[in-house]
């Protein structure tokens, strides 16, 4: 008997590739860099920019049918426009799964990304993929609705990025569920399903701890959040002398917001001058913060920032207020952004001889 299997001459036939369609920003998509961070929505057939490395990486097994691009700044300054301008660009490929990015650590673009990607899966029905650093402020806002790949903070973490995410783009052009995240290589969504498992609870919980007990690696079924704990410092004696700072994060700007400040996701903050201001009124000053009804607040905005009553207590010589108001807005804005503007704003304060700070409250 010969050693060669039988065939019955029938070909099979290859499977069909995935049609992926992709969404990267105008830097990415070999457009421009700053320059042209106004550029507005447009498409290019076929894979272009950091989609070339994506295709190489799905092989046969999926194919870039288009690569639509816009602005980091145009699409910021008017979102929900540019929003439905791409979906539409997107859903011209009749694609069967959309991949925005990777953002990596940058804002600007992972809000970008984590918009397309909902306004896609919500309108199109089309499942989406993205992928940024895990401080990125659109992880927050986005990774229970949209999945996210983790990546490295910059652009140096491409090669490590595009097969991630093209594994995940195939699996979920094919629609096929995807495994737990600590499997899978995806971000936390928050979401909790229940499954059925070979041991009962107590089991489980039993051999965890032995695993614990014997310095062997286990994981926990159920992840606790961490949050920082600041020790506090011991309540000051007497203000006498001090000088003291106002900070605001909730969005307390001049009337016109001459530096922008963005209502949420902030990732700067601004420092105004309060040399000769006894009263925030609302003639001069608002709050652009977009996380609560400003109205009682541009009012009178000294309901977030009590300029009026440090300046009462300066007249009685009390304390000496810092002639600097500092400003952002904490509302979306991720735990490792907020740590790190609080951190800058601290480093300016310190250099100016601030020795206490009230931080108004939203």
């Amino acid at each position: 008997m010969s050693g060669l299997a039988a065939h019955d001459g029938r070909e099979e036939t290859p499977a069909t590739p995935i049609r992926v369609a992709c969404y990267l920003n105008q830097f990415f998509a070999g457009i421009g860099g700053e320059e042209a961070a106004g550029v507005g929505p447009g498409c290019r057939d076929g894979a272009a920019g950091a989609a070339l490395g994506l295709q190489r990486c799905l092989g046969n097994a999926g194919q870039v049918v288009g690569t639509v691009y816009c602005g980091d700044d145009y699409l910021a300054a008017q979102p929900a426009t540019a929003v439905a301008a791409v979906t539409r660009l997107l859903a011209r490929y009749a694609p069967d799964v959309v991949v925005a990015g990777p953002a990596f650590g940058s804002g600007r673009y992972g809000l970008a990304c984590g918009q397309v990607c909902a306004a896609v899966q919500e309108q199109l029905g089309v499942p989406a993929v993205t992928a940024m650093h895990p401080d990125n402020p659109a992880v927050e806002s986005f990774r229970g609705r949209v999945v996210v790949v983790p990546t490295q903070s910059t652009a140096a973490g491409m090669p490590l990025a595009l097969p991630a995410l093209a594994r995940l783009a195939l699996k979920l052009g094919r629609g096929e569920p995807l495994d737990p995240p600590g499997a899978e290589g995806y971000l936390p969504s928050g979401c909790r399903r229940n499954e059925r498992a070979d041991a009962p609870g107590a089991a489980r919980a039993v051999d965890m701890l032995l695993r614990k007990l014997r310095g062997e690696p286990f994981a926990t079924e159920l992840p606790l959040p961490r949050y920082d704990r600041v020790p506090p410092l011991p309540p000051l004696s007497t203000t006498d002398g001090l000088r003291v700072a106002l900070v605001a994060e909730g969005g307390v700007v001049p009337r016109g917001n001459p530096d922008r400040l963005p209502s949420a996701w902030a990732t700067r903050w601004a420092r105004y001058d309060l040399a000769g201001v006894d009263d925030l009124t609302a003639d001069a000053f608002e709050t652009v913060h977009g996380g609560f009804n400003t109205s009682a607040a541009n009012r009178d905005p000294d309901r977030l920032i009590p300029v009026d009553a440090l300046r009462a207590l300066e007249a009685q010589g009390r304390l000496t207020l810092h002639p600097r108001l500092y400003s952002t807005v904490g509302n979306q804005g991720s735990v490792a952004v907020m740590r790190r503007l609080g951190a800058e704003i601290a480093a300016d304060l310190a250099a100016a001889g601030v020795e206490a700070v009230v931080v108004g409250a939203t």
